[in-house]
């Protein structure tokens, strides 16, 4: 593994924000890290496919990228905000289900955030 991607790697690891490539290059930066965004972008994707991180897709928005650990996610419809939901692993039971041997699976599960609901009631 790179320098870089150590140091993309650190920042990923030590953040419960799901940084998109552009935090990556601001937590870098604030650092006094030298690395160009497109040096994190190209990183990023090797680090992806060697199984390093997990890339959440958003509809219409910037990937996020997350720690390998199994875990699925919240994501608020209003505000985009994504949050960790540590739930049971149902590879099993979809295994049973669908009569496949299941490897992985991305399970997001989408909501309003507290504060997004507050202000939907507010109105």
């Amino acid at each position: 593994m790179t320098t870089n991607a150590k140091r993309i790697l650190e920042i990923i690891n030590a953040s419960t924000a799901h940084p998109t490539a552009e935090d990556i290059y601001k937590g870098l930066l604030g650092k006094g890290e030298k690395m160009s965004l497109a040096t994190v972008y190209n990183s990023l994707g090797r680090l992806y496919e060697d199984g390093a991180v997990r890339k959440i897709p958003m509809n219409g928005e910037p990937d996020r990228y997350d720690k390998t650990r199994r875990h699925d996610h919240l994501i608020c419809e209003k505000c985009g905000a994504i949050s960790d939901a540590m739930l049971e692993d149902f590879r099993e039971t979809f295994e049973k289900k669908l009569g496949v041997a299941v490897d992985f699976y991305d399970l997001k599960l989408f909501w309003l955030c507290d504060k997004c609901r507050k202000e939907a009631a507010e109105k």
